[in-house]
């Protein structure tokens, strides 16, 4: 079973959150609901803004622990680099 690892934002350059799930889109959908994670709920986090996918769950958390583990800013320039907008990815999920 693969994974994903993602970051939630309130804004551009705003809170980050990194999370890793097996499921993005109900994993999106219960942030958004107030139900993912109390960091998110305390935030405000609803914005999709980086996505990752991996083979397995496995590869999936040692990322999230790394990236995790990064300086802001190194996340910062993660986020713009696929996603220079600050979209909410969340909306061109398939």
């Amino acid at each position: 079973m693969g994974g994903w690892v993602y970051i939630m934002t309130n804004k551009r350059e705003g809170v980050l959150y990194i999370g890793v799930t097996s499921d993005l889109a109900a994993r999106v959908l219960q942030h958004r609901a107030g139900k993912g994670s109390a960091f998110c709920r305390r935030y405000g986090l609803n914005r999709l803004a980086y996505v990752e996918r991996h083979d397995d769950i496995a590869s999936a958390i040692a990322r999230e622990r790394a990236l995790k583990a990064w300086k802001r800013a190194w996340k910062i320039d993660l986020v713009e680099s696929v996603n220079p907008d600050w979209l909410d990815l969340f909306d061109h999920l398939a």
